[in-house]
């Protein structure tokens, strides 16, 4: 990043330990036997990109409400397949492995004796958080953490440089993407590229979201349409133009799903007006624990000793 700022680096919790969840095994244990595979990896994830990227803020951005009502209003397909527990009133209950669940809240134990920021928003997700987080930064560059390829539409060069780290395929594969790595990788406009691999998704539609797409336009078609029309604004008016040049299958497939594109477009888009709030005064990130027993006494318990001592020695390597 050319920026010499210190960057504020934001984490996508849950698709850190979730990966954490089931990229380490699940053998190791807390001396009492309780499951911590999660706890380990996300703490070692969390330690890695610190040492990696240097930042002087950070937030652990939380899903508040994983599938938000407003979104399910607009799009009723929209993580069905994901629901345990429907609910008349209140959230859904996501379908989470027995094993993990505890464990976030061994995280969450240790991010706060660490004094270590949250940061989440009643109502939202946590894609929406960090894109509000992103979108409202005027100071330093950004680094978005997280393995879910929707937020590639947060990434920006001005006024402050907004990158995302792919962790899909693991930390040791991350990509580091920016409106130029977007536009290369996808085929898309390079003048707005977080907003078409937006709009991207939204045409191909995105099955672990329970998101349909436009029947019959793939990620290729969709990515040859942006280039060719510009916008999905520029794609609508063609098809629905007699006299534009847009191939008459396409265009039926696009007049089709006319309703689906009006209507889904604000369920793919992350929410960048979401009210954020953090779990601390600021989000500068601690060099020390602020509860350092705390921390201690909770890493004996959980087994972690190892973890803890990593994340401290990334934290050491920081300036200032």
């Amino acid at each position: 990043m050319a920026d010499d700022r210190t960057p504020l680096l934001l984490l996508d919790g849950a698709s850190m330990w979730f990966r954490s969840f089931f990229g380490v095994p699940s053998s190791i244990t807390a001396p009492d036997g309780r499951q911590v595979n999660a706890v380990r990896g996300f703490l070692d994830a969390v330690a890695t990109v610190i040492a990696g990227h240097h930042p002087g803020r950070l937030a652990v951005c939380l899903d508040l409400d994983w599938r938000p009502h407003w979104r399910v209003e607009l799009a009723p397909s929209y993580k069905a397949h994901r629901v345990e527990e429907p609910q008349a009133y209140g959230p859904d209950v996501e379908e989470v492995p027995d094993e993990l669940t505890p464990q976030v809240t061994m995280i969450m134990e240790i991010l706060d004796a660490f004094g270590i920021p949250t940061a989440g928003a009643p109502g939202y997700e946590a894609d929406d958080v960090l894109g509000a987080l992103a979108a409202h930064e005027t100071r330093d560059p950004v680094i978005v953490v997280s393995g879910d390829r929707d937020l590639l539409q947060v990434v920006r060069d001005e006024p402050t440089a907004v990158r995302v780290l792919y962790i899909g395929r693991g930390l040791a594969k991350a990509e580091l993407f920016g409106p130029a790595e977007v536009a290369g990788k996808y085929g898309l406009p390079a003048d707005r590229a977080g907003m078409a691999y937006a709009e991207l998704a939204l045409l191909r539609g995105d099955p672990s979201d329970g998101l349909p797409g436009v029947a019959g336009i793939g990620e290729k078609t969709a990515a040859t349409l942006l280039s060719k029309y510009g916008s999905l604004e520029g794609i609508r008016c063609a098809a629905s133009d007699p006299g534009s040049d847009l191939a008459k299958g396409v265009r039926a497939k696009l007049l089709a799903g006319a309703d689906y594109l009006e209507t889904a477009l604000p369920v793919v888009l992350v929410a960048t007006d979401a009210p954020v709030t953090l779990s601390t005064a600021t989000d500068v990130l601690p060099r020390t624990p602020i509860d350092p027993v705390r921390v201690a006494e909770l890493a004996a318990a959980y087994g972690v000793e190892s973890s803890i001592a990593r994340l401290q020695k990334a934290l050491d390597t920081l300036p200032g």
